[in-house]
């Protein structure tokens, strides 16, 4: 917790410039919606899974994912540190771990140019997360994102999937997917309205047992904050697959540090 910590104060406390000045709510809106903009970020993401097991337990996943652009945006790269709260879903009560997970490393390379935007690369997970919380292999694997940008619309598909290699030799082999379709429209003034679940999928889990697909929408603004801008997101999402003990239902809230460039956007 004490990262997450470094991570909002340092949003807070570098230099941004008149961004005010440079760039409107509006065009920062359009920008945050976009995965492949060569924007700097810091989103903190929250999903609350609801609904898990017999007794109805909750799940909690702090999602904390830098967004870096390198090399005048042809390279963008995004770490997700997820910190969880996991429940003991066969007690009425009681928290079964909490702490890290695996840490996932993305770096698409986005050469940019057109109408449509596309970006490929490899995506790594590191078994941060120990036995209770991870998988304990190294696994690796690709990742592909194209998006366009018709008028306030953003739409885009993001999937990747990762194969363990090496780690613990008591413990399953890892194959999974991850896919997220997006669809944003801009209202005006920063607001917007989303739809971008989060769909997964483990090759290794018996059939019927493998997906979790949600479907629902959300709505956001960016706004200043003094001169930072900050873009503020809330969610839900029902589980219209999943596996037998899976959860019902799903709230996302998302706070996201921009750092634009000085000057202008991507």
């Amino acid at each position: 917790m004490r990262f997450i910590l470094v991570l909002i104060v340092a949003a807070l406390v570098l230099p941004t410039g008149d961004l005010a000045a440079q760039q409107s709510n509006e065009e920062l809106s359009q920008q945050a919606a976009n995965p492949l903009a060569d924007l700097i970020s810091i989103p903190l993401q929250n999903n609350t899974d609801f609904g898990f097991g017999p007794y109805d337990r909750s799940m909690n996943v702090l999602n904390v994912q830098p967004v870096i652009p390198f090399a005048g945006g042809k390279w963008i790269t995004r770490t997700i540190m997820p910190f969880l709260w996991l429940p003991d879903v066969a007690a009425e009560d009681g928290l079964f771990s909490s702490g890290m997970s695996d840490l996932t490393f993305t770096a698409f390379y986005a050469p940019g140019g057109g109408s449509t935007m596309w970006g490929v690369g490899p995506v790594l997970e590191f078994p941060t997360g120990g036995s209770e919380r991870g998988s304990e292999k190294w696994s690796a694997g690709l990742s592909g994102i194209v998006l366009a940008q018709p008028g306030n619309w953003t739409l885009g598909v993001l999937a990747n999937n990762v194969w363990s290699y090496a780690g613990a030799d008591d413990r399953a082999d890892v194959n999974k997917g991850l896919m997220q379709y997006f669809a944003v429209y801009q209202l005006g003034q920063g607001w917007y309205v989303n739809s971008a679940p989060i769909i997964t999928v483990d090759w290794q889990a018996e059939s019927g047992q493998r997906w979790k697909v949600p479907f629902g929408a959300g709505v956001g603004k960016v706004m200043f904050v003094g001169k930072l801008p900050v873009n503020f997101q809330a969610g839900a999402y029902t589980f219209v697959e999943k596996p037998d003990v899976g959860p019902d239902w799903q709230l996302r809230m998302q706070v996201q540090f921009l750092l634009p460039k000085p000057g202008g956007g991507s």
